[in-house]
Order: C-alpha cells, then sequence, then structure tokens
C-alpha cells in the first residue's frame, strides 16, 4: 500500500519519517509549555530564549522532513523536471539550515544569560567617551554576549542567501539529471560542496562543543540542584546534536537503513527528555 502511493520512501524511510513527526510534536508542545508556563508566570528572558529554542529547531525539523522524505517523491524522469525538484529541494534545505542556527542562536542566548546575567549590567552614569565604555568589564561582557548571539544569525542568513552550488547534494546531478554547479573543495580523491564544508565541519562542531562545555563549566562553577541541572542541559544537547547531526549523516543508508532509521530520533527524544528535566528544577523559575 505505501509503494502504490510513494515512489522512493520504503519501510524503514516511512518509521524514520514517523519518528521525526513525533519529534516535531514534542518540540512544538515544549515551545508552548516554556513560553506559557515558565515566561509567562516569570518574565525572564531565559525561559523565552529557551522556548523559541524548540520553536525554531521544530520548524527545521518540518523543512528537514520535506527535504529528505517528500520531497524527492515530486521527481519524474521528463525535462525539466529535475531542475524543478532539486530547486524544491534546495529551497527546503536553506530553511532548515536557516532556522537550525536561529535555534542554535538561542541557546548561545540562554548561555550568555547564564554566563553575563542581565542585572549586572546596570550602571550609574559616569564617563561618556568611548575609551571609558570599554574599560567597563560589563559593556565588555555585554559585546560579549550579543557577539555570541549574532554569529549564529549571521550563519544562518548567509546558509539562505549564498548560491545553490555551494550545499548542494553532491549526488544530486546525476539523480536528478541536472547540470553540475557545485562549488566544492577538493581534499584528494575527496569532494564536497563548499558551503556544507564550512558549515558541517567548521561552525556546527565550533557550537557542538561549545554549548556543553559552558554548561559543563557553570556546573563545576555551582553547586546543589543548579550543578545538576546544568550537567543534565549539558548531556541533553550534546546527546540532541549527536543523534540529529552527526549519526544522522555518519550512519550508512544502504548497510544500516534499520539503524540509521531509528537510532538518531530516539537519541534526539531521549535528549528533549533531558533537557526538560534538567530546566524543571524550582531554583531556575
Amino acid at each position: 500500500m505505501l509503494n502504490q502511493n510513494f515512489q522512493y520512501l520504503g519501510f524503514w524511510e516511512a518509521i524514520e519519517m514517523g519518528l521525526y513527526f513525533v519529534i516535531v510534536g514534542y518540540f512544538f508542545l515544549l515551545f508552548f509549555y516554556f513560553l506559557f508556563i515558565r515566561y509567562r508566570t516569570s518574565r525572564k528572558l531565559y525561559w523565552l530564549f529557551f522556548s523559541l529554542f524548540f520553536l525554531f529547531f521544530g520548524i527545521a525539523r518540518l523543512f528537514f522532513i520535506i527535504y529528505y522524505f517528500f520531497g524527492p517523491e515530486l521527481y519524474e524522469p521528463i525535462p525539466g523536471n529535475g531542475a524543478e525538484v532539486v530547486a524544491f529541494l534546495m529551497l527546503n534545505y536553506r530553511l532548515a539550515t536557516f532556522f537550525t542556527w536561529m535555534g542554535t542562536a538561542c541557546a548561545v542566548g540562554v548561555l550568555g544569560i547564564l554566563l553575563f546575567p542581565p542585572d549586572t549590567q546596570k550602571e550609574k552614569n559616569g564617563e561618556k567617551s568611548l575609551k571609558a565604555w570599554f574599560k567597563n568589564r560589563k559593556n565588555i561582557e555585554l559585546l560579549i554576549r550579543f557577539g555570541l548571539f549574532a554569529l549564529p544569525i549571521i550563519i544562518g542568513i548567509l546558509g539562505l542567501t549564498l548560491s545553490d552550488g555551494l550545499f548542494m547534494d553532491p549526488d544530486f546531478p546525476s539523480q536528478y539529471s541536472i547540470p553540475d554547479s557545485i562549488i566544492s573543495i577538493t581534499i584528494g580523491s575527496w569532494k564536497y560542496p563548499l558551503g556544507r564544508f564550512l558549515f558541517n565541519f567548521i561552525f556546527m562542531p565550533l557550537f557542538l562543543a561549545l554549548i556543553p562545555f559552558i554548561f559543563l563549566y557553570l556546573a563545576w562553577k555551582t553547586f546543589g540542584v543548579l550543578r545538576k541541572s546544568y550537567a543534565l542541559n549539558a548531556i541533553g544537547f550534546l546527546l540532541y546534536f549527536i543523534g540529529g547531526r552527526i549519526l544522522q549523516g555518519a550512519l550508512d543508508v544502504a548497510a544500516l537503513p534499520h539503524v540509521r532509521a531509528i537510532m538518531p530520533p530516539l537519541i534526539i527524544l531521549l535528549a528533549l527528555l533531558i533537557l526538560v528535566i534538567a530546566n524543571n528544577y524550582e531554583q531556575l523559575k
């Protein structure tokens, strides 16, 4: 019955897609919970950033579902169709990348609040010169917070606006019978789209290391319930990025279809559970 409706979607792909729809549902549920329960009652910017983190990652996952599962079903071996399908796929990939980095910016915003609480940045009126402004440690902390928050947004905008050739899957030209316009980086016999290389092997690993590391640092600097909360946040974010970014790309679809379909989504669901537990301590209200 499934193969009568879909050309390329097999059993394990359908299982994988279903699990990701469950994940999207949890993302939106957690967005509403942290926005209307946590943020509405406390008015703390921390909870606003945390709720938007789940919203943006949920939207990004929806576009990835279209990119991986529904978009390829539009392809038919007729002139011009391949180019149209690739344009549609790349639009969804761009939007998924953009919202992923918006969610990353919100996670960094959470870290900025924890490292440099806004209340500590109030300053009495004093010398107005630019030199005096930069001598103020609290102003430097404000710049660091802004810079860390702005960097993922800039990366997301670049992913949304740069050429398709920087991000196109290397298999697309042969798979969809289109001209090869990929701008790639070559290392020996290995070729990879330049944009994907920078995003997946440079920028994303930087934030993969930064976010859990800072939570671990905060856990080391605190004690009691806060220490447990920060440590669980570090574990949750690490598991999310491992399941959502590393395993999904590393596992071979042909050799391990069942593992690829089940393991990354289940790790993401476990990560979401840990993040919920980590952020439901009374001391973080």
